[in-house]
């Protein structure tokens, strides 16, 4: 692609977030997301493979039908309160709100398109789609988290939590596990905006340093599926380490950070008698700690018992980044700093 039109691009992505993030006024937010949209689709068929154009359609479909819903709910809202502000909306507009969100967000039960998406489109951009793409709508959730309906919410992201753990258990391809993982913390981060909004960002920062370390780690690695994990030990053992301790982060295992961000949604669940969402929480993270652990076990622990089809990596030097080194190390050893980071 010419520099000047990546350039471009990536420039209209990021103002149009900052757009919706710094808007009061629900037509700019709407705008905002537009250009999102508008924005993310050449990168998303780059590649101009067949796989790349159905992601591309189904991504500006889903991303459409969603920015319209807001449009109508904001639109309602003008005609019942007499005002577009985002700060005050009705309760209906706000419910077809927060569902317009959650389609945009990917969460379960409207979470299908979104492993499919990533499935057709390259590592670099599936990393850009689990996680700078989420700050727009999460930044309209924060605009309105004091007129959030709780049970909804709540609901959603319970059923996000199970849902993205156990689709995730029978895929072999590393895009979509990644995906399922996402809409798994998703439900995390949802269940968090009714009770701390200083929790709520907490999670998302170290979601978004989590999962931007692990796909820059399949991506220098060339890894797309379970059988090419096998084969990789060779080619950086130490990269292969690291890959290692950062699905283990993801799972929320103790020692590392994403054991933080668990350990207090939980605690904050308990401490406001939601025990049967915090029981069911708990319960939901087995299957995707599973599924990590399956991960980290090919990485590490088995080599592919016949010649494969896939290419012999060791005999390619891996492209190691400066921001890699950082971004691993955020990754897996901030538990110390969680005091720091939650207040």
């Amino acid at each position: 692609m010419n520099p000047l039109i990546w350039s471009l691009l990536i420039t209209s992505l990021a103002t149009s977030t900052i757009i919706t993030m710094s808007s009061h006024h629900w037509l700019l937010a709407w705008l905002g997301l537009e250009l999102n949209t508008l924005s993310i689709l050449p990168l998303i068929i780059k590649s101009h493979h067949p796989r790349a154009t159905e992601a591309a359609t189904k991504y500006f479909l889903i991303q459409a039908a969603a920015a319209a819903l807001i449009l109508f709910a904001s639109t309602l809202n003008a005609w019942q309160t007499g005002h577009w502000s985002i700060m005050h909306s009705s309760p209906h507009a706000t419910t077809i709100i927060v569902l317009a969100i959650m389609l945009k967000l990917g969460l379960a039960p409207m979470h299908a398109w979104y492993p499919e998406v990533l499935q057709g489109s390259t590592m670099n951009t599936a990393l850009i789609i689990s996680t700078w793409q989420k700050l727009a709508p999460l930044a309209l959730l924060y605009l309105i988290s004091h007129q959030l309906p709780t049970n909804t919410t709540l609901w959603l992201g319970l059923t996000s939590a199970l849902v993205g753990g156990w689709i995730g258990l029978n895929q072999t391809q590393t895009r979509k596990i990644m995906a399922l993982s996402s809409i798994a913390h998703m439900g995390w981060l949802i269940i968090t905006l009714s009770l701390s909004l200083h929790l709520t960002t907490m999670t998302m920062m170290i979601y978004i340093i989590m999962t931007a370390a692990m796909f820059m780690s399949l991506n220098m690695t060339a890894t797309k599926t379970l059988t090419e994990i096998g084969t990789v030990w060779s080619q950086s053992p130490l990269l292969i380490t690291t890959m290692m301790i950062t699905l283990m982060s993801l799972g929320g295992l103790p020692p590392l950070t994403g054991f933080a961000p668990k350990w207090l949604i939980l605690n904050s669940l308990c401490y406001t008698n939601l025990l049967l969402p915090s029981a069911i929480l708990a319960l939901a993270s087995l299957p995707s700690l599973f599924f990590y652990i399956r991960l980290a076990y090919f990485t590490t622990l088995t080599t592919p018992p016949h010649t494969t089809n896939t290419q012999y990596k060791w005999r390619f030097k891996t492209p190691m980044t400066a921001s890699m080194t950082p971004m691993i190390t955020t990754a897996t050893l901030l538990l110390p700093l969680t005091p720091m980071m939650i207040t």
